[in-house]
């Protein structure tokens, strides 16, 4: 339990302030008044003024803000400079402050996939080449090894490790036993009557054999990162719309689903932690791109709408609309977070 919190800590503490960061760096570029910089929701445990921004960590470290001058927020003794107000800066200003702070999130997400196919490696599933001989399986006894690459099942010829999964299980259907040819360096290597072991944890016949580790070389890393994360985020976006329409469920995690997860991948290691950072912090970028009220999508709608209008939205009511929507959002939170004490009781 203790390993979950301290894991959750790390990862909201580097996502939320890394965003807001974004925020609060984009407003001294655009000359835009920052009250505060804040990680958490609730109560202050800690305030301290440098020059004429508050900087505070509260209470439930669930998220965080950048309070700007012009956005309804202004607080007992605090006076808003009528030139540096978020309102008064142009579309295109405003529309950068928005999208910075998701902004930094992807670029995070994307640096450490980086780094992650760099230095890690991913499984090598385009060639269906050994890379561990499982100890105790059928692979070990008649003596693959790794490096040996399996070219054919029964009379099929494979050429991606999907292929010759694909072609056991099917083999596996007919017979437990299966005939195999390797390349290993320049000669092939034929075994026959190879008996395919029952796995009790899976329930499905092994042969006993991981495929390889690659690790990218960087310009292919970042190429590579691009690609994952790029896909990733239309799969977000078709789950999202499809959720929105009815179409699709989707499962939520909140504060106490992703401490989990934080945990665990803490235990199955170092690379399994910067990965999951990763994800969340893709999650958190796109999610905060979603036009819903409160959040920085929400808001860049309204800037959008301006710049093709050539009409800008009342302040007044722009700001009660958002109000409205963090209202909204709050409620979300405890009912996910309910889902999620549910979850973890059973």
């Amino acid at each position: 339990m203790l390993m979950s919190i301290v894991a959750f800590l790390i990862v909201i503490g580097i996502s939320v302030i890394l965003h807001e960061m974004g925020h609060f760096l984009a407003a001294r570029k655009c000359d835009v008044q920052v009250h505060e910089f804040a990680f958490g929701m609730g109560p202050a445990l800690y305030k301290r003024r440098k020059g004429e921004t508050i900087w505070s960590f509260r209470i439930f470290p669930i998220g965080g803000f950048v309070r700007l001058a012009g956005m309804g927020e202004t607080q007992e003794g605090e006076i808003d400079d009528p030139q540096r107000s978020f309102y008064q800066k142009s579309a295109g200003a405003r529309a950068l402050l928005l999208a910075s702070g998701p902004f930094v999130n992807v670029l995070l997400a994307f640096l450490l996939s980086s780094l992650f196919l760099c230095a890690h490696g991913v499984l090598d599933l385009s060639h269906p080449t050994v890379g561990e001989v499982m100890a105790g399986f059928p692979a070990e006894e008649i003596g693959l090894r790794p490096g040996d690459t399996v070219v054919q099942v029964g009379e099929v010829e494979v050429k991606t490790w999907v292929e010759m999964s694909q072609a056991l299980r099917e083999k596996a259907k007919e017979d437990e036993r299966i005939d195999l040819v390797i390349q290993r360096g320049g000669e092939r290597i034929q075994f026959s009557d190879v008996e395919l072991l029952l796995d009790p944890q899976y329930g499905i016949l092994l042969l006993g054999i991981r495929p390889a580790m690659i690790k990218y070389p960087p310009h292919r890393a970042l190429t590579g990162a691009f690609t994952y994360l790029w896909q990733m985020s239309k799969q977000m976006a078709t789950a999202i719309m499809g959720w929105i329409s009815g179409r699709q469920k989707v499962e939520v995690a909140g504060p106490l689903g992703i401490a989990a997860m934080a945990g665990e991948a803490v235990k199955e290691g170092w690379w399994s932690f910067i990965s999951f950072l990763a994800v969340i912090n893709l999650n958190l970028g796109i999610l905060n791109l979603v036009p819903f009220p409160a959040l920085d999508g929400g808001r860049l709608l309204f800037v959008l709408v301006e710049m093709t209008s050539r009409k800008k939205v009342s302040e007044r009511l722009e700001n009660y609309i958002h109000m409205v929507g963090f209202a909204v959002l709050i409620g979300l939170i405890l009912l996910v977070t309910w889902q999620d004490v549910m979850r973890l009781l059973k």
